[in-house]
């Protein structure tokens, strides 16, 4: 364990093994640190906070402040942090905001500088979140989602497993799973998010498949609960399900489609 002597560690933080910690951090009591973990210079890791294990936080990073909501009442909530996440430079993420409540972050998560979750947000594995995105209360990102530079995401809005959210496009809409929306847009996708699913393992097949329910779902006549409809009435392919069943349980509707500019091609 390497501890700079000008960090300041409370009594009651649990550090695990071979922890490095950089000049001028501060661990508050009731953290959790595991095996393996570097935090950085300047580093501010507050109470009800739990680091998994091989953990990298860059400096200037705020885990575990305050909500930023006028109905917080200093309740007891949390920040979750899975393994093997980098959080770089800056980066806030914000406890939950009612009694028992969690910010959460899964394994292996890329969250580049000065992001940001506000409280109560949900994200899956292997997420990354670039430069300056912002995800508001009660969002929710998919597993593999790719969170593009100076995106904003609004609150309780859901973004599916394998979507890409292109360089400042803004969303108060769910954005199902596999798509991209379009830069510099509201509420947009301009396709489907075929490099990530290759990077992901999916067959030529199933891109496939995923690109003729993509037609019908955004370039048919038909509304969404018809095109669900049938989706489901042709298509046996889990992928494809999965969509239907993300679609169907969103609160909030789905982002229309728009068609490519040159720009984005």
């Amino acid at each position: 364990m390497t501890i700079h002597p000008t960090a300041v560690i409370e009594a009651g933080a649990q550090l695990g093994k071979n922890i490095t910690v950089g000049a001028f951090s501060y661990i508050d009591h009731d953290v959790q640190i595991g095996d393996g973990c570097i935090i950085g210079s300047h580093v501010t890791i507050l109470r009800y906070t739990s680091l998994g294990k091989g953990c990298r936080v860059h400096a200037g990073a705020v885990l575990g402040d305050l909500p930023q909501d006028l109905a917080f009442r200093d309740e007891e909530s949390y920040v979750r942090i899975g393994d093997n996440c980098v959080i770089r430079e800056g980066v806030t993420i914000h406890r939950g905001t009612k009694l028992g409540t969690v910010t959460e972050v899964g394994n292996d998560c890329l969250l580049m500088a000065f992001s940001h979750l506000a409280h109560n947000v949900k994200v899956g594995n292997k997420v990354i979140v670039a430069n300056g995105a912002l995800l508001a209360g009660y969002a929710e990102v998919g597993d593999r989602a790719f969170i593009s530079g100076n995106c904003l995401v609004h609150q309780f809005v859901r973004i599916g497993r394998l979507a890409m959210m292109s360089g400042g496009s803004a969303v108060h809409k769910d954005v199902p799973p596999f798509c991209t929306t379009r830069s510099v847009s509201l509420n947009k996708v301009m396709g489907l998010n075929d490099v990530g699913m290759q990077r992901a393992g999916l067959s030529s097949e199933e891109r496939l498949t995923m690109k003729r329910a993509f037609k019908m779902l955004y370039q048919s006549n038909l509304t969404v609960s018809q095109a669900i409809a049938q989706l489901e009435e042709q298509f046996t392919s889990p992928l494809v399900l999965e969509v239907c069943e993300f679609i169907k349980s969103s609160q909030r509707g789905i982002c229309t489609f728009v068609k490519k500019r040159k720009q984005d091609v």
